[in-house]
């Protein structure tokens, strides 16, 4: 599955993906074949950093 390339859009596609499917990041990036590090620069790119523990980004 292809991934948004545009932040804003990775952004609610990922924070979607953790809440209907996924436990946590980790687990959406292995389902996925995605590097979490990739996720996680682009969306610190835009101020937003993964919270683990209400499993989004934010």
């Amino acid at each position: 599955m292809r991934i948004p390339e545009d932040a804003a859009m990775l952004l609610s596609f990922v924070n979607m993906k953790l809440r209907d499917e996924y436990d946590s990041l980790d687990a959406l990036c292995d389902d996925l074949g995605t590097d979490r590090r990739m996720i996680e620069e682009k969306l610190a790119s835009i101020d937003y950093e993964y919270d683990s523990v209400n499993n989004r980004f934010a």
